[in-house]
Parts: structure tokens; C-alpha cells; sequence
């Protein structure tokens, strides 16, 4: 019993236990586990960002395995291919036709699309590079091109320029005159070889957008 006024004792605190220490050895091996923790969380983080690009990527178009890519211009369905509508799509459909009716394989059909994509966007304009930069020719006469080629006097007549078949079909037969080892050229070579432009990598970058459009028509 504790008597009134009497002071109460101070409760004893636990002493906690002491950390043990870690040796030197200790320290350095705890450390490279740390540092293999964040190497590896680095690993797992850089993989997994890889492995979703891989998986979102889109597939690199191909040409369609057939001897050549039959297409009905008057068919093509409301529908848009790699930013080309359905009246460039038309367009290009008429082009492959003409290729399909000559025997060619796709990997012509599509140099000639790709042609017309670098020339006219697939449009059958009826102007060309005077009009809109007052280009001439080497002589210093104003060029004469239009059409989805942009195909100039000497190509034929402007009725013929801008009929898309017979404009197509005259692309075809300069381009089996002028480019008969064409399988051994890049595209872009071979269309410049037949269009005698100013830069022989002009087309290069319509050729993935031509193979996609290709594809895409051979299946509607």
C-alpha cells in the first residue's frame, strides 16, 4: 500500500538491444545487393517499355504474292489507305488495272502508284510544275506536264495525258523500253529512269505508301 504524498517510483525503461554492427565485409557485400537491386529494376523497366513498342508497332506492308494484282476501279469501297482517299484510291486502282491487263507483277504495279503518288498525290490534275513554280526544261521552255504523271507534250496528246488509263498505259510502255533490268533497281531509280526528274531519290519515300495501297486494293 502506498501512503498519501508518498512519491511513486519511475517505471524502468527496456533498454533496447543494441544494432549489432556490421563488419566492413558486411557493409560492402550489403551494398552490391542494393546496386544489383536497381540494376536490375532498370533492366526490367527498359524491357518492359521495349517489349510494348515491339507489340504496337505496326507490320511493314507487302506486295501480295500473285502474278498480278487484279483490281475493279469502278469497285473500290469508301475507305482510306495510309492518308489517300477513295478518289486517289480510284486513281491508283485504274493505274494497277493497266499494269494488270499488261501482265506485270505487283512490284511494277506498285512503282508505277508510286510514281503517280510522287507526281501528282494520286490526283488527275490537268496542271503541272509551270503553273505552280514556273519550272521550264533544260531548254528554257516552260514544261508542259499534267496528269496523274505529269507527263509532258512529247508523252502524247493532253486528251491522252489526262485519261487516266492511257496515261497509265503510257507510263507502263516507257518504262518497259527504258528500264528492262528494273527487278535489279530500287524503285525509286526505276521511276526516275523512265520520268527523267531532277532527283533520283524523289520517290523513295512514297514507295512504303504505295506497296500499303496495293495490298490494300488487291483485298477489296
Amino acid at each position: 500500500m502506498v501512503r498519501a504524498g508518498a512519491r511513486r517510483s519511475a517505471p524502468q525503461r527496456r533498454k533496447r538491444p543494441r544494432k549489432r554492427r556490421l563488419t566492413k565485409k558486411q557493409q560492402a557485400v550489403r551494398r552490391e545487393w542494393r546496386l544489383r537491386g536497381v540494376i536490375l529494376a532498370s533492366i526490367v523497366g527498359v524491357a518492359g517499355i521495349t517489349i510494348a513498342v515491339i507489340a504496337t508497332a505496326p507490320p511493314a506492308p507487302v506486295l501480295p504474292d500473285v502474278v498480278s494484282v487484279s483490281v475493279d476501279p469502278s469497285a473500290v469501297p469508301a475507305m482510306t489507305v495510309d492518308g489517300y482517299d477513295q478518289e486517289q484510291l480510284v486513281n491508283a486502282a485504274v493505274i494497277i488495272d493497266v499494269g494488270n491487263q499488261l501482265g506485270l507483277g505487283p512490284r511494277d504495279q506498285a512503282i508505277a502508284v508510286m510514281t503517280a503518288m510522287g507526281e501528282s498525290s494520286l490526283r488527275n490534275i490537268d496542271y503541272g510544275d509551270w503553273e505552280t513554280s514556273q519550272r521550264t526544261n533544260p531548254d528554257g521552255s516552260p514544261t508542259s506536264s499534267l496528269g496523274l504523271f505529269q507527263q509532258q507534250d512529247w508523252w502524247g496528246s493532253r486528251d491522252e495525258r489526262l485519261d487516266p488509263p492511257t496515261s497509265a498505259r503510257l507510263f507502263y510502255a516507257a518504262m518497259l523500253r527504258k528500264v528492262p533490268d528494273r527487278d535489279n533497281l530500287e524503285p525509286t531509280i526505276v521511276a526516275h529512269l523512265v520520268q527523267v526528274n531532277s532527283d533520283e531519290e524523289h520517290y523513295a519515300k512514297y514507295w512504303e505508301s504505295a506497296v500499303a495501297v496495293v495490298a490494300a486494293l488487291a483485298q477489296s
